[in-house]
């Protein structure tokens, strides 16, 4: 096994679990009896523990090592499953189990993709965002594909999903113990100096990677969180198979869509985020049309272009990263970054809360023109950045002559 496949393995193994519970929502609202807003805030609820995980995860790795840092919090999410588990039927514990993967996903994020990115730096260069993004990816969609058919048609539908999942990560958090360190424990390292990133203020950060960010999850959480439940009229006793079937697509469509994204960035610095984003209105667009018809063929077309928009922004936002931080500061510049790719996750309880306002076409076409404006941050951001690029180039062909 190759030194970057552990701490990738421990992003697929959390993400699996993480994830898995997109297509369980249906179950819980329609066994469990819980409303669409508390469903919503089950899935948006691991905000709360990922944030926190994500920022701190980076420079604690720093400081003691991505290893001693990641090794326990890979963990975490054997408990959290558990917690899930024997939680079916207490409100409590779904949103404990919530915020335990919530941590456990989030120091997962920040210090495997930049111990992936280092150990694949020894034989590739410039793969590791690569490699981190299709492993976090896979798990997402794996996930779903065996937690949504196992809740499903198999027994204990509340209970086995979780089960399958804590006897995947045995061996997945025993393999890391071996991990290849690459940073090594600092005791002189500060940690709450660490807790500092300078290079968030980079103007390409701040440009380009920003007004994007959101929509990583936002167009995932649209794409499987949403959609679910608009078209529930049309599904029936189905429900569960259907958006099993949505969360696969959207993630498939987005593994196969990083590849693309790839090719693109090498032509073109600017490009992937743009596209990304212009997929994720389209996308968001056609959901509008789902919530007016109920349409489940409609539904996996949305799907589709969510799943690209998110394949592309994830891609393109983590390559800035990689071009933007010093080596001292990827970790924390990481975790910045996934901080605010989640933000969108919180997007499901935010359009249930208010639909006693409007209806969710009216809202999702407020969306869509939210994602336009960003669209045209980002956009104006590419130029402006190429503008200073060229004056810097002729600054420096002035000098020289």
């Amino acid at each position: 096994m190759k030194a970057w496949m552990r701490p990738a393995a421990a992003l697929f193994g959390v993400g699996f679990g993480a994830n898995q519970f997109s297509p369980l929502m249906v179950m819980y609202r329609e066994q469990g009896d819980y409303s669409d807003t508390v469903v919503a805030a089950f899935f948006g609820v691991y905000v709360l523990g990922l944030a926190p995980g994500l920022l701190v995860g980076g420079p604690a790795s720093d400081r003691w090592g991505r290893r001693r840092v990641l090794l326990p919090a890979t963990a975490l999410a054997i408990p959290a499953s558990v917690v899930l588990g024997l939680g079916a039927s207490a409100e409590p514990l779904l949103y404990a189990g919530r915020m335990l993967f919530g941590v456990s996903m989030g120091v997962a994020m920040a210090v495997a993709t930049t111990w992936v990115k280092e150990l694949s730096d020894v034989d590739t260069a410039g793969s590791g965002a690569r490699r981190a993004a299709l492993a976090l990816t896979l798990g997402f969609g794996v996930g779903p594909l065996v937690g949504g058919p196992l809740a499903q048609y198999g027994p204990m539908p509340m209970e086995l999903p979780y089960l399958v999942h804590v006897l995947l990560m045995i061996p997945i958090v025993w393999g890391l113990r071996r991990g290849a360190e690459t940073a090594p424990a600092d005791p002189s390292r500060s940690l709450w100096r660490d807790l500092r990133v300078p290079t968030a203020a980079h103007p390409r950060f701040l440009w380009l990677v920003l007004p994007a960010a959101p929509w990583v999850f936002g167009a995932a959480a649209l794409s499987y969180a949403v959609q679910p439940a608009l078209i529930a009229p049309s599904t029936g006793d189905r429900g569960m198979v259907v958006a099993t079937g949505i969360t696969v697509v959207s993630l498939a469509v987005g593994f196969a869509a990083q590849s693309v994204a790839k090719v693109i960035d090498r032509r073109s610095l600017h490009a992937t985020s743009r596209i990304g984003v212009g997929l994720v209105i389209a996308g968001t667009l056609v959901t509008t049309g789902v919530a007016a018809t109920a349409s489940v063929p409609l539904a996996f077309g949305a799907a589709v272009l969510l799943g690209a928009g998110y394949g592309f922004v994830l891609l393109s936002g983590l390559q800035e990263v990689q071009r933007i931080a010093p080596p001292e500061q990827l970790a924390g510049l990481t975790a910045v970054f996934y901080s605010l790719t989640y933000v969108g996750f919180m997007l499901p309880m935010l359009l249930s809360a208010l639909t006693p306002i409007a209806g969710y076409p009216v809202l999702l076409l407020v969306v869509a023109v939210v994602q336009a404006a960003c669209l045209g941050l980002v956009w104006g951001g590419a130029h402006r950045i190429a503008r200073a690029r060229r004056s810097v180039a002729v600054e420096r062909e002035t000098a020289v002559a």
